[in-house]
This record gives C-alpha cells, sequence and structure tokens, in this order.
C-alpha cells in the first residue's frame, strides 16, 4: 500500500525554480503607443517558449477543488507549458527537473519540489519536465495554459509514483 507523504511547498524564487523553468511577472509597460526602450528580443529574462512542434492553444481552465493530493507526475517532450492563476489566487505546483526526453525515464524524486506560486505570475515549464498541478487550497480556480493543440493526444508522459503526495498548504 503506498504511503502519503507530506510536501512543504517553497516560495517560488528564480534560482531554485531554474531547473524546471522560468517564472515570468509582470513588467511595467506604456499604452500602445507609448514609447519603450524595452526590447524583448534582447530581454535577458524574456520566457523562452518551445511551441514550434504543433498549434499552439491558449486556454482556460475551470477545476474544481481543493486539490492538494498527486501520485503521478506528466511531462511535455514537444513543447514548453505556460500556468498562471487568472483570479489571483496562490496555488502550488510539484516539479522533477527533466530527464532525457528521448528516452524512457523516469521522475528523479529526490529532486522533487513543490512551489507556492503567487496569483500575480506565470510559470514557464521547460520542456520535459516533471509535473503535477496546478494544485490548490480554494474551492474553484481559473487557470490559463499555453500549450499545444494535441499536448494531451501526442505529447503526454505520464509516471505512477510509488507514494502519494499531498501538499501541506
Amino acid at each position: 500500500m503506498a504511503v502519503k507523504l507530506g510536501l512543504r511547498p517553497r516560495d517560488l524564487e528564480e534560482a531554485a525554480f531554474a531547473p524546471c523553468g522560468q517564472i515570468i511577472r509582470a513588467r511595467r509597460a506604456g499604452g500602445q503607443f507609448d514609447d519603450n526602450p524595452y526590447d524583448p528580443e534582447t530581454g535577458k529574462d524574456e520566457a523562452r517558449l518551445s511551441l514550434t512542434a504543433g498549434v499552439p492553444r491558449l486556454w482556460v481552465m475551470q477545476l474544481d477543488g481543493p486539490r492538494l493530493r498527486f501520485s503521478n507526475l506528466a511531462r511535455h517532450r514537444r513543447v514548453s507549458q505556460c500556468l498562471g492563476s487568472l483570479q489571483g489566487k496562490d496555488w502550488f505546483i510539484a516539479v522533477a527537473p527533466p530527464s532525457n526526453p528521448a528516452d524512457g525515464a523516469r521522475p528523479d524524486l529526490a529532486r522533487l519540489i513543490a512551489f507556492r506560486v503567487p496569483g500575480d505570475c506565470v510559470v514557464k515549464l521547460d520542456v520535459g519536465t516533471w509535473h503535477a498541478g496546478p494544485l490548490f487550497s480554494h474551492h474553484e480556480c481559473l487557470f490559463f495554459n499555453l500549450e499545444n493543440l494535441d499536448t494531451n493526444k501526442r505529447d503526454f508522459d505520464a509516471a505512477e509514483l510509488p507514494n502519494e503526495f499531498e501538499i501541506e498548504a
């Protein structure tokens, strides 16, 4: 019988999240016709998306909760994925760094980390990042999800875990 393990979430910080992806935070900007000296093509903190292996899909997920337990992880070998809360609610994601996307490698559970994601930012998961979430303690949450149109049919690997994990919210 699987054992339930508590997973204490960490605050979302650039260095801790870097092995799995990037954090996208609000950036002050002008209006459509304002002069803005910022150039996203040369910006070092721009999210590097991989959406070329299919047709991008941006959609809103309406999820009932709370959702704080998981017993498997998923990864996408062809696409990065962006997730963010639409209502400013904080949420959680559990991640493990990518293993070789070309093989059937399993997630390294010794490197599994849960993060508390503030409701005012977005996470971009690198290609191949193992993840569970979005997870949350609210009754309901809305999330936007940027991935490919066929991600869940043609780019979805799942790994069943030896234990059930629960976020210690």
